[in-house]
């Protein structure tokens, strides 16, 4: 494993775009086994949640003194809140780990945790849901790239 590989891979899996979508391919395509590169890029994309909190917590405090923020932020807030109170009082933290779960765009520690940062949600609960979920997909990215090389490499001749 080479330091410029880690890097990449640190890089994407911090990236709220690619996340482990993008870490865990790119990590096995430069060679790193499976299992390193599953567990180095869950550890790296499980760092965004109290990453994204505390700067969440410190810009929303220095910005809310602002009377035109704070309008917006409420508003904001208790149409999102109207909007997801039913399943978040039914799932909770369990939501949180199940959309974080989901490695598709738009859902992801990133996403996780601003929905929970935003619901007012306990926040050692959405770190470890957020853990939790991250976990999880991560299992599902790294299933579906090592079987989706595996089945790809009957169309090419090895050399």
């Amino acid at each position: 494993m080479s330091f410029k590989t880690l890097f990449w891979t640190t890089f994407f899996a911090f990236l709220p775009i690619s996340e482990l979508r993008g870490a865990i391919p790119f990590a096995l395509s430069q060679g790193m086994p499976w299992y390193a590169a599953l567990l180095y890029s869950v550890f790296i994309n499980a760092l965004v949640a109290p990453v994204c909190w505390i700067f969440l917590s410190t810009v929303h405090r220095l910005l809310y003194r602002w009377s035109w923020y704070k309008r917006t932020f409420d508003a904001f807030v208790e149409r999102a809140r109207g909007k997801v109170h039913e399943k978040v009082e039914a799932w909770g933290w369990l939501g949180i780990a199940a959309f974080v779960a989901i490695p598709l765009p738009v859902t992801g520690a990133w996403t996780g945790t601003l929905g929970a940062w935003i619901l007012g949600l306990d926040k050692k609960k959405t770190l470890l849901s957020v853990i939790i979920g991250v976990t999880v997909a991560g299992c599902i990215v790294t299933a579906v790239s090592i079987l989706g090389i595996s089945a790809f490499s009957i169309f090419i001749k090895k050399l």
